[in-house]
């Protein structure tokens, strides 16, 4: 192909690509919404799936045919529903508030508050179990280096890290924290 038929080629897709979006765009984006549950972006993109789609098969579907529209809904919906199943996870734009809660980020002061009341509770743990939280969470050291710097076999790094955590998550439900 040379690029006379190249450029021609893209100033047809350009043109037919912006009928169809003038044309039935917005009634196409409306429609993906509702279907997605009010998931703009999604929606946004089964629209352009749903374009390309139209320009890759001309024959079946056209901007100026008068039953194209309809045709259009049934790839929108096609795709929704194949992507409804494909779906693992709901989006940020679609998740309840529950969902939301557990998507939001921590800021500075509740990791602080968080950090606080880990602290109180590291109180109520064993010096020995206390120490091995310290080596293994805090300075991020393996159980073999933790038995080194504890001077304990890496056995009983195990022992007190599994009692400790134990102590720990009682500690804390005390405190209130239900999520450990």
């Amino acid at each position: 192909m040379d690029i006379h038929a190249a450029a021609v080629m893209t100033d047809d897709a350009d043109t037919y690509l912006r009928t169809l979006y003038r044309r039935h765009g917005s009634a196409l984006l409306r429609l993906a919404a509702r279907l997605l549950g009010g998931d703009w972006h999604r929606a946004q993109d089964i629209v352009q799936e749903v374009a390309i789609r139209a320009w890759q098969y001309p024959m079946d579907v056209g901007p100026m045919d008068g039953t194209v529209r309809h045709r259009l809904f049934t790839v929108v919906g096609d795709l929704v529903t194949d992507g409804h199943q494909d779906q693992v996870e709901p989006s940020v734009e679609t998740a309840g508030e529950a969902e939301m809660a557990l998507l939001v980020t921590p800021d500075a002061v509740d990791q602080a508050l968080t950090a606080q009341v880990v602290w109180d509770a590291m109180a109520d743990l064993a010096p020995p179990q206390r120490e091995v939280l310290l080596h293994l969470h805090y300075l991020d050291r393996s159980i073999n280096q933790a038995a080194r710097a504890l001077g304990v076999p890496p056995g009983t790094v195990k022992s007190r890290t599994y009692y400790a955590t134990r102590a720990l998550r009682t500690a804390l439900r005390a405190r209130g924290v239900t999520d450990c």
